[in-house]
């Protein structure tokens, strides 16, 4: 899939930026887990952040294309950091589709501004992959709406100016009883942040629960009608999908870079490892990965960026793209033998970040009976 002469200058600026400022405060951030304040500013500054906000509203009106490959060049070396840009994505794109001008008008120039936080909350304890089975509940007063209940793995909310929220507005199950709210945590009473979850992988991109304790949030900050959160939420998460496996494209693309170049320099009985047939196949299979994972992430970029829906293109992406990762991963630490299980090398860490990403934004079994409902006609 060949890019516009603008996209591959967009490319280059970034992969420049991330070679200098991500890559040597990678491990760093995986270390000490943490959130790296200083890319918020640069990214910001770069219309990174905020790509998907139109000019309309100040914003550099770049699309999900141009999301997926700044996370794929930035992820080669980071995903806690690839995950920031484009961060606002998933709160700009509700407001945009769902939001009023109003809305618009209040939120979006500010994110565009740059060095703004966003996030979405839709996961609780029990309701995970079951988005219908929340139980945090917004309960109209006046011209406010009183919200209680709890999210978890929020992930960046304990950073977040802005909250896309979703609470139940009628019924105990369903989908038909969501909402969409924005919160405001850092001025709005009620609200507090548990845990900092210490994570296997993914460090530096901080995930807490949120608590809401008879938050008032004003009825003028619900997106769209009531009841329609499900159908906010479930566009949303086919970007949030799309972000993940553009990441995995990235850190494949790491993978297979540190497995190339340590099979060129280390010798064994003479010679260096990549003479060695099975170095070969697994440096093949890295290539073949990639160069797929990345089609499938382009694909349903491309949908999405021409108004087509794309559910089970994402659903096939994520799914495809942290599978292989997984698996190049694996490769990568063979190719490295005893090496790979000591810090000094990097590979470990993509490792553990690379069972991370099969899991979050929906399990990879989830995706894949989604995928297969798909095709045989049970889901539109």
């Amino acid at each position: 899939m060949n890019f516009t002469e603008e996209q591959l200058a967009f490319r280059d600026s970034v992969r420049r930026m991330a070679e200098q400022r991500v890559a040597p405060i990678a491990a760093e951030m995986d270390e000490k887990d943490r959130f790296p304040t200083e890319l918020v500013k640069l990214f910001g500054e770069m219309g990174l952040m905020q790509l998907w906000v139109p000019e309309k509203y100040g914003g550099p009106e770049g699309n999900l294309t141009m999301v997926c490959i700044a996370r794929e060049e930035i992820s080669r070396f980071s995903p806690a950091a690839g995950s920031i840009a484009g961060l606002n994505t998933m709160f700009s794109m509700p407001l945009l589709h769902f939001g009023s001008e109003e809305q618009r008008q209040r939120f979006l120039p500010k994110i565009a501004a740059g060095g703004v936080v966003t996030a979405i909350a839709i996961s609780e304890p029990q309701a995970g992959s079951d988005v219908s089975a929340m139980t945090t509940r917004a309960v109209k007063d006046g011209d406010s709406y009183v919200i209680n209940g709890r999210k978890q793995w929020c992930s960046y909310g304990v950073e977040a100016e802005y909250i896309a929220l979703m609470a139940r507005t009628a019924g105990e199950t369903g989908a038909d009883g969501i909402s969409c709210f924005v919160i405001e945590p850092k001025k709005m009473k009620g609200i507090s942040f548990g845990r900092h979850e210490r994570k296997m992988g993914w460090r530096g991109a901080p995930n807490t629960p949120i608590f809401l304790d008879n938050v008032r949030v004003p009825a003028a900050n619900r997106l769209g009608a009531e009841g329609e959160g499900f159908k906010i939420a479930m566009s949303s998460v086919e970007s949030g999908r799309l972000s993940v496996a553009a990441r995995c494209v990235g850190m494949i693309r790491g993978c297979l870079a540190l497995a190339t170049e340590y099979a060129k320099t280390r010798e064994t009985f003479g010679e260096p490892i990549g003479r060695r047939q099975l170095v070969q196949s697994k440096i093949t299979d890295m290539r073949v990965a990639y160069e797929t994972a990345r089609l499938l992430v382009l694909q349903a970029a491309w949908k999405k960026d021409n108004g087509e829906r794309a559910r089970a293109d994402t659903s096939m992406a994520k799914m495809y793209a942290s599978d292989a990762l997984m698996r190049v991963a694996e490769d990568a630490m063979q190719i490295h033998g005893a090496y790979s299980c000591s810090d000094e090398y990097e590979i470990g860490r993509y490792w553990r970040d690379a069972k991370f990403m099969q899991t979050i934004e929906g399990s990879n079994e989830i995706h894949r009976g989604l995928i297969a409902e798909y095709e045989l006609g049970y889901r539109e």
